[in-house]
């Protein structure tokens, strides 16, 4: 199985996927760690495109976690279900909040070997704040998913949508009963 986690930032994405990853038994594939270079630098998107072809290539199945719309062509062109963790705004806005505050606090490195790490000053007081990120992305990804799953160009690809807690649940249970079937 083959599934792109995509969302809001603070949305849940990362740990749903993850989950899924390890339930389904298939690589988890974070579109951050692939983008992200040291001192905060992004990888060209010619590069990021060729990485990304490649991990997807290596296996049959994958979960990959992040939006990165530049890259629907090609996360999109085999995917099996793509996986919207559409949760109401102030949960999200919490949880971003929450994920914040923890990362300044704890220094930990967020993807390996590129030493960045969040600070209260960036996670708070910049225009690289994640905290503002979410508050700018959160209607403009609704409002663009939404429209992805009504766009006939997309017709042929298998939307989920989960909007609360309860229904994630019941996709996992669902997903992980097709599985072992």
């Amino acid at each position: 199985m083959r599934i792109n986690v995509v969302g809001t930032s603070g949305a849940g994405k990362s740990t749903l996927a993850r989950r899924l990853a390890v339930h389904l038994n298939v690589p988890y594939i974070e579109m951050d760690t692939l983008y992200w270079r040291p001192q905060w630098q992004g990888t060209p998107d010619a590069e990021l495109f060729a990485v990304l072809e490649t991990r997807l290539a290596q296996t049959e199945g994958w979960v990959l976690d992040g939006n990165y719309n530049r890259t629907r062509r090609i996360k999109w062109q085999n995917v099996d279900v793509i996986v919207w963790v559409d949760y109401g705004f102030w949960r999200t806005f919490r949880q971003a909040f929450s994920r914040a505050l923890s990362r300044a606090w704890r220094q930990k490195e967020l993807w390996p070997g590129t030493g960045n790490r969040e600070s209260f000053r960036r996670s708070f007081m910049s225009r690289e704040s994640i905290i503002l990120w979410t508050l700018k992305t959160w209607h403009k990804n609704r409002k663009r998913y939404l429209t992805d799953t009504r766009n006939p160009e997309y017709a042929h690809l298998h939307f989920v949508r989960l909007r609360n807690q309860a229904e994630t649940e019941a996709f996992i249970a669902t997903l992980v009963a097709k599985a072992a079937a």
